[in-house]
């Protein structure tokens, strides 16, 4: 067991506990959250000194482990460039937990994340769900698969239209590309239920859980027009989708607050590097959540490496976004809009062990990150000089 006292505990449900205590069971699973706990006897006890504690942050959208760090063309496994639909195609193939990222991540208070595929394809494989701390990437696993990834705009233009002179070149060839995926697997599906057993199709199995409703559409869309074509398509099917990068999502906040799918906003820090990123703005997350729009913040990692994810909530509660909020961006909102809020997210019995002791506030402390990193109830980090 793991014991934490004298924690100023933000748990993200409920209000914050000046001089809290968390105690964590010996399975990883947090038993008790309050004020007035007393350690059972044999836990190992941390006494956080006042310090700031709260649940490992959560990455809604990255790359991590597919798109290695310090590794040149050979870490690049996260875009399979050869055809513009490969929904076949899994994360966990391609993770590598042994990428530093992974530990720098952890230093810096992030302990679960979404990543998988990038947006080259049109439609280009499955999300997983993961600790950010392991050997094994089937061991890290909190859901797989947690989404199907999807693109719009210029990246499938440009990676076939250009690059390869075909199809698709245009946004209607994308949108078309899509739909016709998506009618196949529905047409698929339906032989398979009225038992006419079609041949084997390896793509429109790995789009069943998307019909189905299991999963989301994971829709890569920055311009406006975009991000309503994703919108249009997941509506005539019927499907679940979040919104990822959202840019301009700030330009239509009210036509998105009518149709209630959550946006994930980011990665909002660097240059505007291609046209469809001209509205890029700190300010974005502010206004879709007061239109009423269900918002995370990422890093699209390695785009913001993943321990600045914190830091991108800073700045966006810098640009109007109430500080809560932009805690709960980061935490219990993409938890919950990645469908592993019964597990992270939050500081609540009956959820995993994973809690940060912070060495000042990240979101407006230039340098803060973990003083300690716990992991399903096991310290992952601690700061060299614990103990001062």
């Amino acid at each position: 067991m793991l014991f934490i006292k004298n924690g100023h505990i933000k748990p993200m449900v409920g209000e914050d506990l000046e001089r809290g205590c968390i105690l964590i069971d010996d399975n990883g699973k947090i038993a008790a959250v309050g004020a007035s706990l007393e350690a059972p006897e044999g836990a190992e006890i941390i006494d956080a000194k006042g310090r700031l504690v709260t649940p490992g942050c959560v990455e809604a959208h990255c790359h991590i482990g597919l798109d290695n760090e310090a590794m040149g063309w050979e870490g690049h496994d996260y875009n399979e460039i050869v055809e513009p639909l490969t929904p076949q195609l899994r994360a966990i193939d391609s993770i590598n937990p042994q990428d530093e990222a992974f530990e720098n991540a952890i230093r810096g208070g992030v302990t679960s994340a979404c990543t998988g595929p990038g947006s080259a394809n049109v439609v280009g494989g499955t999300f997983a769900a993961i600790k950010l701390t392991g050997k094994r990437v089937d061991s890290m696993i909190i859901k797989e698969p947690v989404a199907m990834k999807c693109a719009f705009g210029e990246n499938p233009k440009r990676c076939y239209g250009q690059g390869q002179k075909k199809s698709p070149m245009t946004r209607m060839a994308t949108a078309s590309l899509l739909r016709e995926l998506l009618f196949k697997t529905k047409r698929y599906m339906e032989d398979k239920e009225s038992g006419r057993t079609p041949a084997y199709d390896m793509k429109l199995e790995a789009m069943i859980p998307v019909l189905k409703g299991e999963i989301p559409l994971k829709a890569h869309a920055h311009r406006a027009d975009d991000i309503l074509t994703a919108v249009r398509i997941a509506r005539e099917f019927g499907v679940k989708m979040t919104l990822d990068h959202c840019t301009d999502g700030s330009l239509i906040a009210d036509e998105l607050a009518k149709e209630g799918f959550p946006a994930f906003v980011g990665p909002s820090l660097g240059g505007k590097t291609k046209i469809e990123l001209s509205h890029k703005s700190f300010e974005t997350p502010a206004v879709l959540k007061a239109a009423g729009v269900p918002i995370s913040i990422i890093t699209d990692a390695p785009v913001i490496p993943l321990q600045y994810l914190p830091m991108c909530a800073g700045l966006a509660a810098c640009e109007g976004l109430d500080m809560e909020e932009a805690w709960r961006a980061i935490t219990i909102n993409p938890a919950t809009q990645t469908g592993i809020a019964d597990r992270v997210g939050s500081l609540e019995p009956g959820k995993d062990g994973d809690v940060v002791i912070w060495t000042a506030n990240p979101l407006t402390v230039i340098g803060a990150h973990a003083y300690v990193t716990i992991v399903d109830g096991r310290v992952v980090y601690e700061e060299k000089s614990r103990g001062n």
